[in-house]
């Protein structure tokens, strides 16, 4: 069982129109450690696996990261 917690509405559809135009922006979230992570990011897409929502996105080398997103505590480009 995982410890997942759905976002709002209006920051998933954030996230989901910022993959749809593929937008580079500032991200902050929390890593698997605990430990606060700050980057540049491409957003690529929104996966669901085990119950968990979590976007899919590439730093500046075009690394991918999974990243749950109730674990990000910036808000999606436009919100």
């Amino acid at each position: 069982m995982t410890d997942y917690k759905p976002i709002q509405c209006e920051l998933h559809d954030g996230f989901e129109l910022a993959c749809m135009r593929r937008l580079v922006d500032q991200v902050i979230w929390q890593d698997e450690n605990g430990q606060l992570q700050r980057d540049k990011l491409r957003f690529i897409n929104i996966d669901i696996r085990d119950g968990e929502e979590c976007l899919i996105a590439a730093d500046h080398n075009g690394k991918q990261l999974r990243i749950r997103l109730d674990r990000i505590q910036s808000k999606p480009p436009g919100c």
